[in-house]
């Protein structure tokens, strides 16, 4: 059967997931098909009243197979370097090319026609907190050390006259200020005493004279002897003064190491796939981006095979409390499922990573497509607002889907919502009925496993194609009579908590909504031959 608009149909190959209460693809399928909810209480700020979706994880499982194909220090150094969410992309990539036998070896050896487009919604947040941390409590032990009398001769000068003449720019003594403002002033206080400290001075032209050292002769011999010799010299420098260590030293490296391209670094690494690799961010539509990038460069054929998806970090007390400050989290202790009550939605964290190639390239080498056929991915940006979805952005991505796929509105049988359990979930329902019939089955599951900023679209397309696999659509969290009122007025088909058989035929369709404005809808189909 050709595809419609282009020669190259795209198939899926391999698939791999972390998510709540499912550490792989295979519990993930099992959860769906048991329904309910899969969130659990946070309690990340102490008690508290927030519900998330924490990933079932354990990278220690993944341990073989990267002893297998790696020296024997490799595996430390992920542990020891890498962020969760590298972690999640790396576990999943290795699921996902368990679906296919010979998978590995073919990313292998396509050489630069398999490509890695893995993103990642929110970044290294434990990493980046953790190491604000150490540099705020390192400033501060510097700062104060150096603004001791006896460290700092300018100091001590203005003790023994400090209103002759009054300095205006002399912060105010932490001892006057109000008990709660007393941290912020010690830390005021400190930083600007240590700024005139002569004897700092004099530690920092020690310390510029040990940096400035430089390699001599053989490079490779020269340039660990001058960094042996700097640590040398830093440590006695150190002892000298009983300077605590300046706060640029206790900055990790991690941070370079977790950037936003670090997923789809280390995937290229482990799987030894030496084609282009880098992190799309489109926020919540993340997943959807990327699958849209790798069908195009498959069309164009510039490749084969695509990695594609998105990592997103555990719920952590940053994420949550800026999701409330936003006004889109649910904070009262219950499930909010979309399309009930619209109190908000609910933190989640973990990866979903597809292995995607030229269908008829793949079969050939006797490889199984998995789920559906993707057939499209409308793109659009609604250039009006951060947080709260347009009316014509969305609908410019479904129609660029549409006009993209050949598809007509009327084949389609099911339709995945982005459905956050806000407000926004009314507009969603109501731009769909602009578009596809009444008898179109929608679908809302952040209900079951929360919002991972980048995962979610890739775990809602996950469930969506493993449900068309077994002949259904899985149940979600969302009971008949919980429905909102309006929105049960806009659209009178939605899938509840039992299961219902899936068109062998239709057409399945998903949509996406970023933070940013940023939309990807993608519309899907069984492959039929």
């Amino acid at each position: 059967m050709e595809s419609r608009g282009s020669h190259r149909r795209v198939g899926v190959f391999g698939w791999g997931i972390v998510a709540p209460k499912s550490a792989n693809i295979e519990a993930f399928a099992t959860n769906l098909a048991v329904g309910g909810s899969w969130l659990e209480p946070f309690n990340g700020f102490g008690p508290d009243n927030f519900l998330v979706g924490r990933p079932a994880f354990d990278f220690h499982a993944y341990k073989p197979w990267i002893d297998q194909r790696f020296l024997p220090g490799r595996y430390p150094q992920l542990v020891d370097k890498m962020d969760q969410p590298t972690q999640f992309a790396i576990g999943a990539f290795i699921q996902a090319l368990g679906q296919n036998p010979g998978l590995e070896k073919e990313l292998h050896d396509l050489g630069t026609a398999a490509h890695i487009y893995v993103g990642t919604g929110l970044g290294a947040i434990g990493t980046s907190n953790e190491a604000a941390l150490e540099l705020h409590r390192a400033q501060r032990a510097w700062d104060r050390f150096w603004s001791e009398p006896e460290h700092n001769r300018t100091f001590a000068a203005w003790l023994t006259r400090p209103f002759d003449p009054p300095d205006p720019d002399v912060p105010a003594a932490p001892d006057t200020v109000e008990p709660n403002e007393r941290e912020r002033a010690e830390e005021a206080w400190w930083h600007f005493w240590a700024g005139r400290s002569p004897q700092l001075q004099e530690f920092l032209a020690a310390a510029r004279e040990i940096e400035g050292l430089a390699v001599q002769g053989d490079v490779a011999a020269g340039k660990m002897s001058v960094m042996k010799e700097k640590e040398r010299r830093r440590k006695r420098l150190q002892k000298e003064w009983g300077a605590p260590d300046p706060p640029w030293t206790r900055v990790t490296p991690n941070l370079l190491w977790n950037i936003h391209n670090t997923p789809a670094s280390q995937i290229s690494m482990l799987g030894k796939i030496t084609g282009l690799a880098f992190a799309p961010v489109g926020a919540c539509s993340t997943f959807g981006l990327t699958l849209k990038l790798a069908i195009d460069a498959i069309q164009r054929g510039e490749a084969k095979a695509v990695v594609i998806g998105a990592a997103d970090p555990p719920p952590h007390p940053l994420t949550v409390g800026a999701f409330y400050r936003a006004k889109v989290i649910a904070a009262d202790g219950r499930v909010s499922k979309p399309l009930t009550e619209l109190r908000g939605t609910h933190v989640s964290g973990g990866a979903a990573i597809w292995i995607v190639g030229d269908l008829e390239y793949f079969r050939s080498r006797g490889m199984r497509p998995l789920g559906l056929e993707p057939l499209a991915v409308g793109m659009s940006s609604d250039a009006d607002h951060i947080i709260t979805p347009s009316r014509e952005g969305p609908l410019t991505a479904m129609r660029s889907a549409f006009a993209a796929s050949g598809i007509d509105p009327s084949e389609v049988t099911t339709w995945d919502l982005h459905a956050t359990a806000t407000p926004g979930d009314f507009q969603e329902v109501d731009n769909l009925r602009a578009i596809v019939p009444d008898a179109v089955l929608v679908t809302a599951r952040k209900g079951t496993f929360g919002h991972g900023m980048g995962a979610a679209g890739g775990w809602e397309l996950t469930a969506q194609y493993l449900g068309y696999e077994r002949g259904l659509i899985f149940p979600t969290p969302l009971s008949e009579g919980e429905l909102n009122v309006e929105i049960a007025r806009a659209h009178s088909a939605f899938a509840f908590d039992d299961a219902c058989p899936a068109s062998p035929t239709g057409i399945a369709g998903k949509l996406s909504m970023g933070v940013g404005g940023i939309n990807a809808c993608i519309l899907s189909r069984p492959y039929g031959d």
